[in-house]
């Protein structure tokens, strides 16, 4: 019998495939855009010249300079921007830096977003925003931040170096891992992550060797795709929330900084949730799910260990107060002493 379970399913227009970023000023059109402002980072200057010069006049206002971990004063900034052009629509060209400030502008005044993600983070597929004020990154989820549309083109991922393939890809995989373990799984979102995982273990190596790739930059895409969308209608666990702390509080990159705790996190977990585990594990074609991720992200060039992000040893304790003191689901409750000697073997980048 099937078991009663409750799925959600946000709203959302997904194209996915080579040549699709072409399509972007139909999008716009389609959601009545005619004063858009384009949101991207400096290392997009052409796509984003050309993505300007398809729009036309409609292309009212640029921010080009999209940075990590959103600060309140970016967000501030951009929003203004978006008042000053009396803009009507949002165009975000990028990773998770570009998705992240449309969003936050997205929500202060309602313009619809068309999403053109050219990483792996997931971030356009989810209603889920972040704001760092200081030294703590808060995070909120509202309807209004979620991309109206989302354009996915292989052909937009074959620039990106190596490095920023593995951790976005590995932040992917994360998703897909801890939606498996989450407090409200259902069959759909799992079979998500299922599929998700083992597109991104089967396409991230080679993208990563062989960068223009586009059989494998398309399954990994296809993967970070689903990792978004489970990310978007399932809860995340202790993972993320160690990430978030180490990101937001210790100024530490957020892919990489995936790449080095999840394997620690998983082996944690390994005891409360086996039927979790032996999906990963299927998923990675290995037979243990944390050495299997462990063992990915050093083939895929990731850092070992937190000490190679130049995490000072001296700043685990505060980091592990910090995450014992949020509150957030993980299958195996973990004490302020239980994360400390995760961190700890994270940071030393020894195998799990």
């Amino acid at each position: 019998m099937v078991q009663p379970f409750t799925h959600e399913t946000l709203p959302g227009r997904v194209l996915f495939g080579v040549g699709r970023v072409d399509e972007v000023p139909l999008e716009a059109e389609r959601l009545g855009s005619r004063r858009i402002l384009v949101i991207t980072t400096p290392s997009l200057k052409n796509e984003a010249d050309a993505l300007r010069l398809a729009l036309g006049e409609r292309a009212v206002a640029s921010w080009p300079d999209a940075r990590p971990h959103v600060s309140r004063a970016d967000a501030d900034r951009a929003r203004q921007t978006a008042r000053e052009h009396q803009v009507d629509g949002l165009i975000a060209l990028g990773g998770g830096s570009a998705i992240g400030l449309a969003k936050a502008v997205a929500v202060d005044d309602g313009a619809p977003m068309v999403a053109v993600p050219t990483t792996y983070s997931g971030s356009e597929m989810t209603p889920i925003y972040g704001i760092t004020e200081g030294r703590r990154k808060k995070t909120a989820r509202d309807e209004r931040a979620l991309p109206k549309t989302v354009v996915y083109d292989p052909c937009l991922t074959t620039g990106l170096p190596p490095a920023v393939t593995a951790s976005t890809g590995m932040n992917a995989l994360a998703h897909c891992v801890e939606a498996l373990y989450s407090a409200s799984p259902s069959p759909l979102s799992k079979l998500q992550a299922v599929e998700g995982a083992s597109a991104l273990a089967g396409g991230l190596t080679s993208a990563v060797h062989a960068s223009e790739d586009l059989d494998a930059r398309s399954e990994a895409l296809y993967g970070a795709y689903l990792a978004g969308a489970v990310l978007a209608v399932t809860g995340m666990a202790i993972h993320h929330r160690i990430r978030h702390v180490l990101g937001g509080t210790f100024g530490l990159p957020h892919g990489p900084t995936n790449s080095v705790i999840l394997p620690h996190v998983v082996r944690f977990n390994a005891p409360a949730a086996p039927e979790a585990m032996k999906s990963i594990a299927d998923a990675l074609d290995v037979r243990d799910a944390a050495g299997g991720l462990f063992d990915l992200a050093r083939d895929l060039g990731a850092p070992a260990g937190l000490a190679d992000l130049d995490m000072s040893e001296s700043d685990l304790e505060e980091a592990a107060h910090l995450v014992a003191d949020g509150d957030y689901y993980n299958p195996r409750p973990a004490t302020q002493s239980d994360v400390l000697g995760l961190l700890a073997a994270a940071h030393v980048g020894r195998r799990p």
